[in-house]
């Protein structure tokens, strides 16, 4: 009996620790961050990238873009405080984002490729009291 009283008992206290946040819930910002961009026409695709990343440790994500489309990616993660940021470079490792921003939680970047071809989509955790912080990134285009 005094068995199934303690495992009763560490359940219970497993139950109520804090959650702890994951990248469903950064995914969940990034959509946030597209919320204004969908008023404008842009359609959010179902594709999304994420994980967690340490602090100036950016990462490419290789991604194909049409020529006659423009895009916009966005960024968000679930940690208050951090700064994360976005940026598109073409095959030749050219800057060719049209604009950019981030604040706080969210970052952003749209892009109207020249030609059809390989881009690459750069992101990165660029301040967080994290050692790893979770990230995602959505997109739509036009």
């Amino acid at each position: 009996m005094k068995s199934s009283f303690f495992k009763l008992l560490a359940i219970l206290a497993f139950a109520l620790l804090p959650v702890r946040a994951t990248v469903d819930d950064s995914l969940s910002y990034a959509l946030e961050a597209a919320t204004p961009y969908v008023k404008e026409g842009f359609t959010v695709r179902e594709d999304w990238w994420g994980g967690d990343l340490p602090v100036k440790k950016p990462k490419a994500i290789v991604h194909q873009l049409f020529k006659g489309n423009q895009y916009w990616f966005w960024m968000g993660t679930e940690v208050n405080g951090a700064k994360i940021s976005v940026h598109i470079y073409d095959a030749d490792g050219n800057l060719c984002e049209v604009e950019a921003w981030a604040k706080g939680r969210f970052a952003a970047a749209r892009v109207i490729p020249k030609k059809t071809g390989t881009y690459y989509i750069i992101v990165e955790v660029e301040k967080s009291d994290r050692e790893r912080t979770h990230w995602a990134l959505a997109y739509g285009f036009r």
